[in-house]
C-alpha cells in the first residue's frame, strides 16, 4: 500500500505515529496537503463515521481516531489547504458540556472545513462576533443541558438581528436536541451525532 492507504487505515484503526509518519511520507512524496486531506484523511473519517452510524464503533473509537487525525492535521500545520467552508463551533452559553462538541469539531476539520472552536458557555453575541470576524457559512451549536437549549433560540435570532441569516446555516445538536426543535427555532439543520453533523455540514454548504 502507498503512504495515503497507510494512513487511511492509521486513522481508522486510531495508530496515531503510524498516521504522522504516513503524512511526512505523502508529503515528501510531493502530494499537496490538500491532497492529503481530500485523498487519505477525509475518506478516513468517513469510514469511522459509517462504522459508527453501524454499530461497528462507539465513541471511544471516535476519540482514538480523533487523536490520530489530529497527529496527522499538525504534520501539514502551515501548509496551504484549500477548506471546502468556515465553521464556527460552540457548546451554548450555561453549558459546559465539550465531548461531543469536540468530536463534531474534529470530524469537520478531518472532512475539509476550517472549523473556529469557541470552546463553552459561548453566548449568542459571541457566536455573531465569530461569525462575522471569521466570514463563517455555518454557526454550529451544541447543547447537552435542557435548561440551556433556549440559548440556541437566542443566537438564531442574534444572527438575523445582525442580518446574517441570508449568508450563514445554523446546525444545532446534542443529546436533548430534536429536529423539531431545530424547525421550532428556525435552525437549518440538525445532528444527532458526529458522523451525521459532517454530512448536514456538507448538505448545507451545497
Amino acid at each position: 500500500m502507498g503512504a495515503i492507504d497507510d494512513l487511511k487505515q492509521a486513522i481508522i484503526t486510531g495508530n496515531r505515529d503510524q498516521a504522522k509518519e504516513c503524512t511526512k511520507r505523502a508529503l515528501d512524496e510531493g502530494m499537496t496537503a490538500k491532497e492529503v486531506v481530500v485523498q487519505g484523511i477525509a475518506p478516513a473519517m468517513e469510514v469511522v463515521g459509517e462504522k459508527f452510524h453501524a454499530n461497528e464503533f462507539f465513541v471511544p473509537e471516535l476519540l482514538i481516531a480523533q487523536r490520530a487525525m489530529k497527529e496527522a492535521l499538525k504534520v501539514m500545520s502551515g501548509a496551504e489547504v484549500d477548506h471546502i467552508g468556515t465553521v464556527v463551533i460552540g457548546t451554548v452559553k450555561g453549558d459546559l458540556h465539550d465531548i461531543g462538541k469536540n468530536l463534531v469539531a474534529a470530524m469537520l476539520e478531518g472532512a475539509g472545513f476550517n472549523v473556529v472552536d469557541l470552546g463553552v458557555d459561548v453566548s449568542p453575541d459571541q457566536f455573531v462576533q465569530a461569525a462575522k470576524e471569521n466570514q463563517a457559512a455555518i454557526v454550529a451549536m451544541s447543547a447537552l443541558l435542557t435548561t440551556t437549549m433556549s440559548s440556541m433560540r437566542d443566537t438564531v435570532q442574534a444572527l438575523d438581528t445582525a442580518g446574517m441569516r441570508d449568508q450563514v446555516r445554523v446546525l444545532i445538536g446534542g443529546a436533548p436536541v430534536t429536529q423539531s426543535y431545530c424547525d421550532e427555532i428556525k435552525g437549518d439543520g440538525y445532528a444527532p451525532d458526529a458522523a451525521s453533523a459532517v454530512e448536514k455540514a456538507k448538505t448545507l454548504l451545497s
